[in-house]
């Protein structure tokens, strides 16, 4: 369903109250629980689930509801996996009152902006609850918008990786009982053994629980599926915090030599220009190290590795996990073949293949108007390539040097001089906005 435009009608001059927002009657309730159940509620949010015919949810949350829905004689309907499985029963009484219960604040990480999807969110009226995340604030002292939050329901535990810097507080959702002692595991296999682990079990209702452990000491049993755990991190000697800037060592990454040195990959991140929620093709992506820096970037950023060796893009794969980036999607293809029914990029780097006009026309006229292309060339015939799209496109062509110290006569030497690595051509091209593109190239 297109939710219906929302319209206002201006303010007169005489007035210092905004008019009335025209909307459809709100028939779709939003009701958070809490463990409390309905004795948690406000009277707005009782009167609601009290009038509704139909009421949905899990089956936690139609248990905590039972007293309620028993009186009343309404519908229930737990979730159906998949959720929008239950989407045709509720947008069918569209009009008549319908409850959807959830846990907390159902806008934050939650089933609001999946129905807002389907239903005019001025059809809609919401209760929130308190979240699991301002129940653990509330339970640590610790001040809301100085903690990380993550979810790791129905997520890959790698998600925390980035987050893992020294001093910082986590507070992490589970996904069932056994998510704090694997959580533990992992920190401890990073370095960061020493972090406090403090694991709220079931907030805000008689079962609740809390207990702390540290990561190498984790000895917590059977724990609630409903938990929440709090990271204070502390790093080991050694434990790699991944930075916030880009141009990773090399060593931290699994690579066959096939990588975008460290130097270079900083200059290439800095003319790739990454920003909220924007993709990036990284074609010929060897290691994926150019992807996985876009994707460090910001928790928004998308990438594509595209790679043509299956034992590369299988190492790609095993470095997206290490860094905890597992949304970066690996392509094991050879371009511009792999590049076919791919969504449009904002960004595209070539690090591998660039000898081939053929890919780099095609990335060229793939990208979205303002979308920037950024291609390295280390051979003189690709540098040759590069200088004749220079010519037609126009862009920046850099020539990126870097020389490091090392010993003059193997390591025995007494002396030590600066040694050059390959010289890099960068060619940076943008897409122009608009229809006058200065050749069919830059047009789909």
């Amino acid at each position: 369903m297109t939710p219906a435009p929302i319209t206002s009608v201006p303010m007169t001059p005489a007035s210092t109250t905004p008019a009335p927002i025209a909307s459809a009657p709100r028939w779709l309730t939003l009701v958070g629980l809490g463990e409390d159940g309905l004795d948690g509620l406000i009277p707005a949010a009782r009167a609601a689930l009290m009038q509704a015919e139909l009421v949905v949810g899990g089956a936690r949350h139609l248990a905590l509801a039972a007293p309620m829905t028993l009186q009343t004689g309404a519908e229930t309907l737990p979730w159906p996996s998949p959720l929008e499985g239950a989407f045709p029963a509720i947008l069918a009484r569209r009009g008549r009152p319908v409850a959807v219960l959830a846990t907390g604040d159902p806008f934050f990480h939650g089933i609001g902006s999946v129905l807002a999807a389907h239903v005019d969110p001025a059809e809609m009226a919401a209760f929130p609850a308190p979240s699991a995340y301002a129940l653990a604030c509330a339970r640590l002292g610790w001040a809301g918008q100085h903690v990380v939050r993550v979810s790791l329901h129905g997520r890959a535990l790698a998600r925390i990786r980035p987050h893992l810097h020294d001093g910082a507080r986590i507070l992490a959702l589970s996904w069932d009982g056994s998510t704090p002692e694997t959580l533990a595991r992992l920190l401890a296999a990073e370095g960061f053994g020493r972090t406090r682990l403090t694991v709220m079990e079931a907030m805000g209702g008689p079962r609740e629980r809390i207990a702390a452990a540290t990561a190498a000491g984790f000895a917590l049993a059977d724990i609630d599926p409903l938990n929440t755990v709090a990271l204070e991190v502390v790093a080991d000697p050694g434990a790699r915090a991944l930075p916030f800037t880009p141009g990773l060592p090399d060593d931290w990454f699994e690579s066959d030599g096939q990588i975008t040195k460290r130097e270079v990959r900083a200059v290439t991140l800095s003319s790739l220009r990454p920003t909220r929620g924007q993709l990036l093709w990284d074609v010929g992506a060897g290691s994926g190290s150019v992807g996985i820096e876009w994707m460090l970037a910001d928790p928004s950023c998308r990438a594509v590795a595209v790679e043509p060796r299956a034992d590369r893009a299988a190492r790609v794969a095993r470095n997206v996990e290490a860094f905890g980036v597992p949304d970066l999607r690996v392509v094991a293809g050879e371009a511009p073949a792999a590049l076919d029914g791919l969504p449009a990029p904002d960004a595209v780097f070539i690090g591998g293949g660039a000898g081939d006009p053929g890919v780099i026309d095609a990335c060229l006229a793939a990208l979205k108007p303002g979308g920037r292309l950024v291609v390295n060339a280390v051979t003189l015939e690709t540098q040759a390539l590069l200088v004749d799209r220079h010519g037609r496109h126009g862009g920046d062509l850099v020539q990126l040097s870097v020389a490091r110290a090392d010993r003059i006569g193997g390591a025995a030497g007494a002396f030590r001089g600066l040694r050059p690595a390959m010289a890099v051509l960068q060619w940076v091209a943008e897409r122009p906005h608009g229809p006058d593109a200065p050749d069919g190239a830059h047009r789909p």
